[in-house]
């Protein structure tokens, strides 16, 4: 899990999951299957992906009353992922159950899946948390609180952007895994991230793992991009 680079698989369908895939078939990959992608092929793309000996993180960040996403978990416990996701904002209650679902779920003598929250999207301003969400603190307390508060529930980290990373593990210990999309190397648009970083940033902060998409995704090279981001990430230069 530590020092992973999960490529964000966005694509509509399992077609295009493939296309793009082809290149990489001497490399096993980190892969994020997203909402779209889930909802458009089901569990189905999950088992062909575990086929092709990809770890995944099933990134549907779950956020309902405790007992549904209990009860959610234990099921997606049986699809095998290595790291599933509930939004922090749903409350230590509702996260505590989500652990709760995934050890229900697991079959025996297997390693439930990693379960991290997200605290705030990387496409979140300090702007949007006071104007829109109405949170009297700033963008890296509310971070912070809802880091704290997963931790306290039993969750094995948290999902948070780059700038944030290093005063989560500086607070809430090394072990406490840190996910963070919005990489982006220096030559990429933001699109509609704002709080971004390089990936020789992210590992100079420390940082667990990192998610990156459209990078390589949209890339005219998709596996050429990959590598070299993936160098920079591991710090290896050529």
């Amino acid at each position: 899990m530590r020092d992973s680079l999960i490529i964000a698989l966005d694509f509509p369908n399992k077609a295009k999951v493939l296309e793009f895939l082809q290149p990489f078939e001497q490399e096993q990959l980190f892969v994020k299957v997203g909402m779209e992608l889930f909802y458009s092929e089901g569990p189905a793309i999950i088992e062909e992906l575990k086929m092709l000996n990809h770890k995944i993180f099933l990134d549907l960040k779950l956020h309902d009353i405790p007992n549904t996403v209990k009860s959610a978990m234990k099921v997606l416990a049986r699809l095998d992922c290595d790291l599933v996701n509930v939004h922090a904002a749903g409350g230590s209650a509702m996260m505590a159950a989500a652990v709760e679902g995934l050890d229900a779920g697991t079959a025996a003598g297997r390693k439930r899946p990693y379960c991290i929250a997200v605290t705030q999207l990387t496409s979140t301003s300090d702007a949007q948390v006071s104007q829109e969400q109405l949170i009297g603190v700033s963008l890296i307390d509310s971070v912070m609180n809802y880091a704290s508060l997963a931790q306290s529930s039993g969750l094995d980290g948290v999902v948070c952007s780059p700038h944030e990373a290093q005063l989560i593990q500086s607070r809430l210990g090394s072990q406490f895994l840190t996910v963070t999309p919005g990489i982006r190397p220096d030559s990429s648009e933001l699109q509609d991230q704002k709080r971004v970083a390089t990936p020789k940033f992210a590992r100079e902060q420390g940082i667990s793992a990192i998610v990156v998409g459209r990078p390589i995704t949209r890339s005219v090279n998709p596996l050429e991009s990959y590598l070299t981001i993936k160098n920079e990430w591991k710090g290896v230069y050529k």
